[in-house]
């Protein structure tokens, strides 16, 4: 059953899988950087089989001029023991329901252009690559 991360425990529980996706992550810090997120509308949904959390996404819900509501998925990762087993499917799956629920138009994210597992995954759930992200660093 997918949840959403709502105390501190269960947001604790999320930190090995989401450490996977985001390497920089440090354990001690992990609760209270996902609390100050929440704070702005961040999300933290997770997936746990019998004894621990496999599989988490992290995402808001807001609007912008480009695409009305939506849901845009920061985070997305499934323990790698645990890869294959449609567990990020099933929290895809969930996430395309709540944005139906909530009335958005589109479902988002960025992928890096490096992770061609994860592309793969996302054009098999019918996503399209549609535009270009570009960054500049400061500092």
């Amino acid at each position: 059953m997918i949840k959403l991360a709502q105390n501190d425990n269960e947001i604790a529980d999320c930190f090995q899988v989401m450490k996977q996706l985001r390497t920089e992550l440090v354990e001690v810090s992990f609760v209270l950087l996902v609390r100050e997120l929440m704070s702005d509308g961040y999300q933290l949904a997770y997936l746990r089989d019998e004894a621990q959390v496999v599989c988490v996404a992290g995402f808001k819900i807001s609007k912008n001029l480009f695409l009305g509501k939506h849901l845009y998925v920061e985070d997305l990762s499934t323990l790698e023991s645990e890869r294959s087993k449609n567990y990020g499917k099933q929290i895809m799956a969930w996430l395309r329901d709540l944005a139906a629920s909530e009335r958005c138009n589109a479902i988002y994210l960025d992928s890096g252009v490096h992770r061609h597992r994860a592309h793969k995954f996302y054009l098999n759930r019918n996503m399209d690559i549609a535009s270009y992200h570009f960054v500049e660093k400061i500092g």
